[in-house]
């Protein structure tokens, strides 16, 4: 071999071992940084299992890194400033179009996601509450509707319709109220309690009222105002006395003195007895499940000036930024969506209902799955084994309708200022007091809400 074939066989083994050693490199330098909310203990070791899954199958290191939901805005808006924003961010719906129109998000691979998993494979209501631009400024995970939970068992045997619309609801208040022995409800009124502002946005929604237009404050209609008044008016009379919040609608219900309460499906387990800090007691044995299989839950209940009703939802998000090592993101929140959105689901699945019910081939894989999910804390069993599968569907079906004051306006974050000034909340107690009549209430309402900016 001559000395100029020897020279160019060496150089090209040194160029191949250098191409070598730098794909290594690279392979081992990829990594993304995920910022999560749910941070506690047991739910991060899961987060950091689906972190190792999705390293095995594609070479890139996830550092999944705790952030406090209260400080989560703040922390974003710093680090985008800086140029040292994570790759994903789990967040909040609130934070999902302000974030997209401040340039953090990535609303393009987003919708790349979204697109590629097949937007139908998700629910409705997920998607249009993050919709931006013909797009969709993140890509929703999981979520969680409001539910009217009541005793089916006594709506049964008084013939009574479900509690799906105002005027069900009040027919079942005056066959069932029957105090001391049974409450009609237990409905909030606590002013300063926030469990009160979210009860009452899901009956102002059920009714297709709203504060916020596209260009801000909107005041109030006065006649179907005037509806949810005397509506939640109606509540509170078929109510004990008392500043009354989420602690004693549960135990009231628990105990078998309420025929219907509003709460969120954080309730589910406990209401089988899978939780010793609150058992059900309307029997001798607090691990029993006997109140849960004389439980229904309605999702979307309708007043009479919108008939189709509504759904209050709470959804969560991946944000894929725009700091991002954008496809090293998208391939994080593709898995996370796809091969491990049951494991997803896992971290805490009464509380994380699947947006995305199953894939183009299987459309109800993840229903089916999160289904038989655990759920529970000193007990586990799967939701499936508890509750009847007509119950599961409405559970996961309340999210096709979800909704929340300002989302389809852009005005969420005004909405939220009105919500959490708990003016509504106050407004409302008096007037279920008899400090003002109703016309005199829609009026104070509209000057306390046009305020706030």
């Amino acid at each position: 071999m001559s000395f100029h074939m020897k020279s160019v066989l060496s150089r090209s083994l040194i160029g191949a071992s250098m191409a070598l050693v730098l794909s290594a490199l690279s392979v081992q330098a990829q990594s993304i940084r995920f910022w999560t909310t749910e941070e506690q203990p047991e739910r991060l070791a899961k987060q950091q299992e689906m972190a190792a899954e999705f390293k095995a199958s594609s070479g890139i290191d996830v550092e999944v890194i705790p952030v406090s939901e209260t400080d989560l805005g703040t922390r974003a808006t710093a680090a985008f400033a800086a140029g040292d924003l994570p790759d994903v961010i789990y967040h909040p719906l609130q934070y999902a179009l302000p974030w997209a129109e401040a340039g953090i998000l990535d609303t393009d691979a987003a919708t790349e996601v979204i697109e590629a998993l097949g937007a139908g494979t998700f629910a409705p209501g997920a998607l249009s509450m993050a919709a931006s631009d013909g797009g969709y400024a993140s890509v929703p995970v999981d979520g969680w509707t409001q539910m009217v939970v009541y005793r089916k068992d006594l709506f049964d045997a008084k013939g009574l319709a479900a509690p799906t619309s105002y005027e069900a609801v009040t027919a079942a208040l005056e066959a069932l109220h029957n105090p001391p022995d049974v409450y009609g409800f237990v409905a909030p009124t606590k002013v300063d309690e926030s469990f009160m502002s979210q009860v009452l946005e899901h009956v102002f929604l059920a009714n297709g009222v709203s504060p916020v237009g596209a260009d801000g404050f909107a005041p109030l209609d006065e006649a179907k105002t005037i509806e949810v008044l005397e509506f939640y008016k109606a509540l509170v009379e078929a109510s004990p006395e008392g500043e009354l919040y989420w602690k004693q609608s549960r135990e009231l219900y628990f105990a078998g003195k309420a025929a219907m309460i509003i709460w969120s499906p954080f309730i589910l387990d406990e209401l089988a007895g899978l939780r010793d800090s609150a058992p059900p007691t309307i029997t001798d044995d607090p691990t029993s499940s006997e109140l849960a299989s004389k439980t229904g839950i309605v999702t979307n209940f309708a007043g009479p000036s919108n008939p189709d009703g509504a759904a209050w939802g709470d959804i969560r998000y991946f944000g894929i930024t725009n700091d991002a090592d954008t496809e090293a993101a998208m391939q994080f929140v593709n898995f996370s969506m796809d091969q491990g959105y049951t494991s997803t689901l896992s971290i805490a699945p009464e509380g994380k209902f699947p947006v995305r019910r199953g894939t183009g081939d299987e459309p109800e894989k993840f229903s089916v799955a999160w289904s038989k999910l655990p759920v529970g804390v000193d007990r586990k069993a799967p939701l499936s084994d508890l509750y009847a599968q007509d119950m599961i569907d409405e559970i996961v079906g309340g999210l096709d309708v979800a909704k929340r004051w300002g989302v389809a306006e852009g005005q969420l974050a005004l909405a939220s200022k009105m919500i959490n000034a708990q003016a509504l909340n106050r407004l409302v107690r008096e007037y279920v007091d008899g400090v003002r009549d109703g016309a005199a209430t829609v009026a104070a309402i509209n000057d306390e809400l046009g305020k706030i900016e």
